[in-house]
């Protein structure tokens, strides 16, 4: 099986489904904070292997100890996946710690913070050139 062939696609995304239901349903662990969500899932082509990156709403200190509960759950987490989607193997899970969805809202702030600063000196500029027509008109 290749790595992108459709079939390895279809059990990336089952596996997704059913991860981001197991951790939001079935695990009662306090350390894992409740706006945590999967972003991606890569079953290995052998299925021994899956990588599956996590995003978590909160500060790092929530980040690191959502990261602790589901890699001390990663077994229960393994058998609920293998009761839930028939596989021949069932992969052996390597949380990541996802960070793509802060970075992007932190570059959106920068480019607020960017076009409002624009703005501002346009606008300032903008009134020198009508305090500047208005003395020219007062001189006619």
């Amino acid at each position: 099986m290749r790595k992108n062939s459709i079939k390895n696609t279809r059990i990336n995304g089952e596996v997704l489904k059913e991860l981001s239901a197991i951790i939001q349903m079935e695990i009662k662990d306090p350390r894992i904070a409740p706006m945590t969500s999967v972003v991606s899932v890569e079953v290995a082509p052998d299925l021994k292997t899956c990588k599956a990156w996590i995003s978590v709403l909160g500060d790092d200190k929530a980040a690191s100890d959502t990261l602790a509960g589901l890699l001390s759950a990663a077994g229960y987490i393994r058998r609920e996946l293998a009761r839930r989607v028939n596989l021949r193997n069932t992969p052996e899970i390597e949380f990541i710690l996802d960070q793509s969805i802060e970075y992007g809202v932190s570059m959106t702030k920068k480019i607020d913070e960017v076009i409002g600063a624009d703005e501002l000196s346009a606008l300032a500029r903008g009134e020198e050139s009508l305090m500047e027509e208005g003395a020219a008109d007062d001189d006619e």
